[in-house]
């Protein structure tokens, strides 16, 4: 008979979840530290590795510090001043700025899982990067269980 971690390795090795966001804003950083947490935890997932991916080219996935609202707002206005929407891009969407930041961030970050939770430094969290919204999005997450 499998212990239970090679039983969660086998099914969790075969298929991966959606997490459903709405984004109210053009850009907009959302915690999804939470979300991360809660379903590890009712899927009783308790080590192994968290992939956590954007499926979208004008959002991305980050870990930056969560105390300070200012750090979330610092790297708002960065991005906007350093990647402007109206540049005289050519793509003719308008949201090129957006691809643009999408690929700086990145589409995806893996994490460690220890009992049922992401173990993150003291002030870090994870967030889903918005660069062309509101928008329904997903974030597609994929564990991978430890034997």
């Amino acid at each position: 008979m499998k212990n239970y971690t090679s039983f969660l390795s086998t099914v969790y090795n075969n298929f991966m979840q959606k997490l459903s966001i709405t984004t109210s804003a053009r850009e907009e950083i959302v915690d999804i530290t939470p979300l991360l947490n809660r379903y590890l935890q009712k899927e009783g997932l308790k080590s192994g590795m968290l992939i956590v991916y954007s499926p979208h080219t004008t959002a991305g996935i980050t870990v930056n510090e969560n105390a300070d609202p200012d750090v979330k707002r610092d790297i708002q206005s960065f991005l906007k001043k350093m990647i402007p929407q109206n540049s005289g891009f050519t793509h003719s969407e308008g949201n090129a700025d957006a691809h643009i930041k999408g690929s700086l961030v990145g589409f995806s970050q893996s994490f460690i899982v220890e009992n049922n939770q992401i173990p993150l430094g003291t002030w870090q969290g994870i967030f889903f990067m918005e660069f062309d919204g509101p928008r329904n999005r997903e974030v597609w997450l994929k564990f991978i269980a430890a034997n």
